[in-house]
């Protein structure tokens, strides 16, 4: 957290872990500036990441996003929010390596309910609980891999969350119970 141009923390998930709300007050709660890595693909882009999706495909999103992600973790100072498929990117889960990644995780089903109609090309159609379930089953030990930090968002408010977290980041100690969650 001493450099100056690097993130404070980088928040990592599953859709609909709460990665864009808890960044933005955790980055309140801070005093720094918040940035999420989709907003800032979408506007390198012109287009929003479903159009991205439809246009040129998967590969070609991801290499976008290793791209906007590797500029943000060299020159953001506040709290960056990354896509939750960032971490498939073997290349920008070495870069995220001495960061304070913390790994937002939820359940599948709270998952799907917070995720449904948002915009989001990996979950359209079909059977959506299967294909987030498919999701996290592969990307979980990619978030546990780059990981310093592990917090639940399911069910518990994004206050007590984000207390958790400043706790842990003020501490350095990656497993800090929150005073709030102790009583």
């Amino acid at each position: 957290m001493n450099h100056p141009a690097r993130p404070v923390a980088v928040l990592v998930g599953p859709p609909g872990a709460g990665k864009t709300t808890i960044g933005r007050k955790l980055a309140r709660r801070l005093d720094v500036p918040f940035r999420d890595a989709d907003q800032m693909i979408e506007e390198a882009e012109g287009r929003s990441i479903p159009e991205i999706f439809a246009d040129a495909g998967e590969p070609a999103f991801r290499a976008i996003e290793e791209r906007v992600v590797a500029e943000a973790l060299e020159t953001f100072s506040g709290v960056l929010s990354l896509g939750g498929g960032a971490v498939l990117s073997a290349t920008t889960r070495a870069r995220l390596r001495g960061h304070r990644v913390i790994h937002l995780t939820i359940g599948v089903a709270e998952g799907v309910r917070r995720s449904r109609g948002a915009g989001r090309p990996l979950l359209a159609g079909g059977d959506v609980t299967a294909r987030y379930q498919a999701l996290l089953t592969e990307r979980a030990p990619l978030y546990r891999e780059v990981a310093w930090s592990t917090v639940s968002t399911e069910r518990r408010s994004s206050g007590k969350v984000v207390t958790e977290i400043v706790d842990r980041l003020e501490s350095g100690d990656p497993h800090a119970r929150s005073t709030a969650d102790r009583s």
